[in-house]
């Protein structure tokens, strides 16, 4: 059976090319580039709706609860501090979009380059702590349960196709950033 953390970590695989993106177009500028409006945009774009709409909301609304009730025991539970660097990565992405509004290219990079190192560290900690502990603390029953509400929450979250259109643009931002 596959758990649902292993769905959660391929996500954040798709998560990570937007991320490697990011980073080398603040490398880009850095060096003396302009900021490219429809990369932020699409960038803010996926972050919004595939990281957070899509992939945050099974981690809020169904992981993190199943892994608080008090039926389940774990050492130590890192909830809290993921939905607060959840909620840091919100605020960077809003910061990106204000950067962008004003034209403030110190703006747009100081957030771009803030949700980047964030969501690296966010993603490791989940992937090699967090989902490990959850993974030996659910049992095989609720995580099959926990499959089928992400579905669920797939179909209530995206129309047809509009995963895919995700998909595809860290697909393409992949393939900017120098990947396969």
């Amino acid at each position: 059976m596959e758990k649902p953390t292993a769905i959660l970590s391929n996500e954040h695989k798709n998560i990570m090319k937007v991320i490697q993106a990011l980073n080398n177009e603040c490398e880009s500028i850095e060096g003396g580039g302009k900021i490219d409006r429809a990369f932020f945009e699409k960038a803010i774009d996926f972050i919004r709706n595939y990281a957070d709409r899509f992939h945050h909301a099974k981690e809020e609304d169904i992981l993190f609860k199943e892994v608080c009730k008090d039926s389940v025991e774990m050492h130590c539970n890192p909830t809290e501090q993921m939905l607060f660097e959840h909620d840091a990565g919100r605020n960077f992405v809003k910061g990106m979009e204000e950067g962008l509004q004003k034209n403030d290219k110190g703006k747009v990079l100081e957030n771009a380059r803030g949700y980047a190192q964030l969501l690296q560290e966010h993603i490791y900690k989940e992937d090699n702590i967090f989902y490990p502990m959850a993974d030996q603390a659910l049992s095989g029953k609720v995580q099959k349960a926990m499959i089928e509400r992400f579905k669920l929450a797939e179909k209530k979250r995206f129309a047809k196709g509009v995963k895919e259109k995700y998909l595809g643009i860290a697909k393409e931002f992949e393939k900017r950033s120098g990947g396969s």
